[in-house]
């Protein structure tokens, strides 16, 4: 009895994942609508406001990912090298094969290769995901005997360390005005940080630099599945609506705002890549916008019990390819969206004026999504070989 509770199939998280997995391909839609030019581009005003909508609304998938393993996996649910084993075949082998693919067809090989000593293919950036999953995989044994014997009250504690966490980098922002952006050796754009807390010039490693980022996604996993209980829609929708609408003011107009003050109000507004990253700033995984939004989808998903035909004919094959999907999208997203694009127009120009940029961002999104669920599903039935390319 207790191995089938145990395994038991949790009908939202299915539902999650599809959906957390369509909007992994919805934010990369968005893209190429501030993305440009010297590395940040953004031709209209109307641009700026489908991208703060089309581009918050998602931006939680990540987080969920996150949460949606953690209710599964955590605590463990057998020895640590039992959970290595299984991970590695379900989650680095594919990692490995999609990664060689990515180095292989997008940049210059030999090059793509000496890096991968030492990071992920940038220009597969998404893969980054990988990378911090396995850093959580890594810790979740040394955790899974706390979180065996956590009380509700000890487990709020953290989590409220946390979510305080989540206002650092606004904190930052606002204490430090808007920082110039410095280069590291690689190249990729950083806050000049302003220090708080213990941080230093030499040294990073302050007060909340422990209980930051990821790691309270997964405390959220494990909150939901220990302490929260079935809830009625009344209640669900009484708490979920307002923390998701709240936490998506906080990106949605962080971003819109950040863009307005670079642009004086008048467009197009471009610079370098940095730029991007300082207007991307409040919807950050990190950020207390991006959290209270993945609360209020967790706390709707699971009120998510349906599994009829559709259910198990669609919906779950989709869930159980997501994380190969993951990994491979990019592939047919890059190539669909530019195509769409150069169909479309771009802007105020475009066949359809104000509404090119949402027509274009949505059926990019929904048209990758389609093709590359198929294209998975498909794979991970090869015998054999099919799973160990998917996961």
């Amino acid at each position: 009895m207790e191995n089938k509770k145990e395994f038991k199939r949790e009908v939202w998280v299915d539902w999650l994942r599809v959906v957390a997995c369509f909007f992994v391909m919805m934010t990369h839609c968005c893209e190429p609508f501030y993305l440009g030019g010297e590395g940040s581009l953004i031709l209209t005003l109307s641009d700026s406001i489908w991208v703060s909508i089309f581009n918050t609304l998602p931006r939680a998938c990540v987080a969920l990912f996150v949460i949606a393993s953690s209710y599964l996996q955590f605590p463990l649910h057998y020895s640590a090298g039992e959970f290595f084993r299984k991970r590695a075949m379900r989650v680095l082998i594919p990692f490995v094969f999609w990664t060689l693919v990515y180095a292989l067809v997008w940049g210059e090989p030999v090059g793509n290769f000496k890096d991968l000593l030492f990071n992920f293919n940038y220009a597969a950036g998404h893969l980054w995901f990988v990378y911090m999953l396995v850093g959580l995989y890594l810790i979740m044994p040394l955790l899974s005997p706390w979180a065996e014997k956590v009380t509700k009250r000890e487990l709020q504690f953290y989590l409220a360390i946390w979510l305080f966490t989540t206002l650092i980098p606004l904190i930052r922002q606002w204490v430090g005005g808007l920082a110039p952006v410095m280069y590291g050796p690689s190249g990729i754009p950083n806050f000049a940080k302003y220090p708080l807390w213990g941080e230093a010039s030499w040294n990073t490693f302050g007060t909340f630099y422990y209980l930051s980022g990821f790691i309270g996604y997964l405390l959220l996993g494990l909150y939901f599945r220990k302490f929260v209980g079935e809830m009625s829609w009344k209640k669900t929708l009484c708490i979920a609506i307002p923390v998701f609408v709240g936490g998506f003011a906080i990106c949605s107009g962080g971003f819109f705002y950040n863009v307005w003050i670079d642009a004086n109000g008048v467009f197009p507004v471009e610079g370098a890549v940095g730029l991007a990253a300082l207007w991307e700033g409040p919807w950050m995984n990190d950020t207390i916008g991006v959290a209270m939004m993945a609360i209020g989808w967790i706390l709707l998903f699971r009120k998510i019990t349906g599994s009829g035909q559709f259910y198990k004919k669609v919906l779950l094959p989709i869930s159980t390819a997501s994380y190969g999907m993951y990994l491979c999208h990019m592939l047919v997203l890059g190539y669909l969206s530019a195509w769409i694009r150069t169909w479309l127009g771009r802007g105020l120009d475009g066949e359809l004026g104000v509404w090119t940029t949402p027509v274009e961002i949505l059926s990019s999104a929904v048209l990758s999504f389609v093709i590359v669920a198929i294209l998975s599903i498909f794979i991970r039935r090869i015998p054999k070989v099919g799973k160990w390319i998917i996961g």
